[in-house]
């Protein structure tokens, strides 16, 4: 596996693999088993699988935990070694960002609900940083975890609207064997808060089946925040069904339904969902 952390070491190697299929995976490191799913994906699927570990400045607010996110690249190394990785790509917030720029990328509506809503600007930050990396990278697929479904959702549209020539492949969210959603953020609940966290899984599957049961969306909802409240110290940012993935309301017409929830503990918002 090649590490590299400048911009002019990766253009050169994707020249000389220019012929060959290439799966990329971008990811903000603290690596675990949802980020080797999406790994083991590319593996399978590409000649060349590049892999990304930054943590992007520009998708976190004034009173967000950039400073505090997990970071150990020596294991992620390891990690990217046994999962077959070719490229690590490790570039620091200059080598991403070297000036600054009055040129943005604003997503609009899709980010003004869920965990848009609560974090103002957090999805025209991943845009940006995404946008770099594609044309960088040029991959002719990219990974992307279910369990950020806003986040997917949205760059699936962007791609689709912009003409990007990258296939987005979804992989589904993976889960510890109590059905928590895997999370670099989990590693800051207290022992507490973490077997409470497994409510918030349990909650979504019993909005997702009321409204399966009732066709009451209204009831679906209510019973999962409930479910959240009287099983969890957390406080709920929101418990939603939207249609997927234009995440407006659900109609007769919709496909896909997702069931989304963010709860904040003490030292961690987390963040699940359901697609049905």
């Amino acid at each position: 596996m090649q590490t590299i952390q400048t911009i002019n070491e990766l253009k050169q190697i994707i020249a000389l693999n220019n012929a060959k299929t290439i799966g990329f995976v971008p990811t903000m490191g603290y690596l675990h088993e949802g980020h080797q799913a999406l790994l083991n994906k590319a593996r399978k699927d590409n000649d060349i699988v590049v892999a990304s570990i930054f943590v992007n400045p520009a998708q976190f607010g004034p009173n967000e935990d950039l400073d505090r996110y997990p970071r150990d690249i020596e294991r992620d190394t390891q990690l990217a070694t046994d999962a077959g990785v070719d490229v690590l790509f490790i570039p620091s917030a200059n080598e991403m960002y070297p000036f600054e720029s009055d040129i943005n990328i604003i997503v609009g509506d899709l980010s003004t609900k869920l965990c848009g809503e609560s974090r103002p600007g957090h999805f025209d930050g991943v845009l940006k940083v995404i946008t770099k990396l594609f044309h960088l990278i040029q991959p002719t697929k990219a990974y992307f975890g279910q369990k950020d479904a806003q986040q997917l959702a949205i760059i699936e549209t962007f791609v689709d609207a912009y003409n990007f020539p990258v296939q987005i492949v979804r992989v589904p969210t993976v889960r510890e064997p109590d059905g928590l959603a895997k999370s670099s953020r989990n590693v800051f609940l207290s022992e507490t808060e973490r077997g409470e966290a497994v409510h918030l899984y349990q909650a979504l599957q019993l909005a997702t089946v009321t409204w399966e049961t009732t066709d009451d969306l209204t009831a679906a909802i209510a019973k999962g925040r409930e479910h959240i409240e009287s099983n969890t110290s957390g406080k709920i940012d929101y418990l939603e069904a939207l249609s997927y993935p234009d995440l407006k309301p659900v109609t007769g017409e919709t496909k896909e339904v997702l069931f989304a929830t963010a709860v904040f503990f003490e030292k961690a918002r987390l963040i699940d969902n359901i697609l049905t």
